[in-house]
């Protein structure tokens, strides 16, 4: 997962927990120091906003498979968030309505409490399924980058075979070449040798006939 991503994520849960136990506090409380509780609420809403802006912004710029993990969980927190909007409405209107504070109190202590607590098991179990989706998915991109790797090598193998085969069909080739170049001075040398064998069969012919020219001459 992206370290940024991952660090608006811690920076927002945090603001989301800080944010539940204020609208908890204010609540509890009345007059200015409610007023003031209900300031540092929408000052804390502004930046959890802030964060939500950029894990979306920074989830769309992953591939297809792995930005959908994100935004889901961007989704997740936009949810937590306007639950928290939400308690804080409910805060400020029994700030401007103080005949409904009694009962805003009594009815939202313990609705707050019980909600934020579901939220936040609800939140935790939706991040834990989203952090197994992104783990197999990470595991899916590591099998087919090594798929990927072996594609490759076998690929480079058979271009060092084919190299080899056209290095082999050359050596052949040149082989042959040889073979027909010493096929062609043997048939020299038999020519060569033939003509050498007339040659050879024509003296001594004629040395036969020039001996017994000889003989005939001397003897008679």
């Amino acid at each position: 997962m992206s370290g940024e991503f991952e660090g608006y994520e811690r920076k927002y849960c945090h603001l989301s927990a800080k944010l539940s136990k204020a609208c908890i506090e204010a609540g509890a409380i009345n007059g200015e120091l409610k007023k003031q509780k209900v300031s540092e609420i929408k000052e804390g809403i502004e930046e959890a906003e802030v964060m939500i802006r950029k894990m979306d912004l920074e989830a769309r710029s992953f591939q297809s498979d792995f930005k959908a993990v994100l935004l889901a969980k961007v989704r997740e927190y936009k949810a937590d968030l306007n639950n928290i909007k939400r308690e804080m409405k409910k805060i400020v209107s029994g700030v401007l309505n103080p005949s409904a504070r009694d009962e805003l109190l009594e009815s939202n202590m313990a609705n707050v409490m019980k909600a934020s607590a579901d939220h936040r098991e609800r939140l935790m179990t939706s991040t834990q399924r989203l952090n197994k989706s992104s783990d197999e998915i990470k595991d899916s991109r590591r099998t087919m980058l090594e798929t990927e790797d072996l594609g490759v090598m076998i690929l480079q193998d058979l271009h060092s075979q084919r190299q080899a085969l056209l290095h082999a069909h050359d050596t052949l080739h040149g082989v042959d070449d040889n073979v027909g170049k010493s096929k062609k001075i043997l048939s020299n040398i038999s020519t060569m040798m033939n003509r050498n064998k007339w040659i050879f069969s024509t003296v001594v012919v004629v040395l036969i006939v020039v001996i017994t020219l000889i003989l005939y001459f001397k003897l008679s």
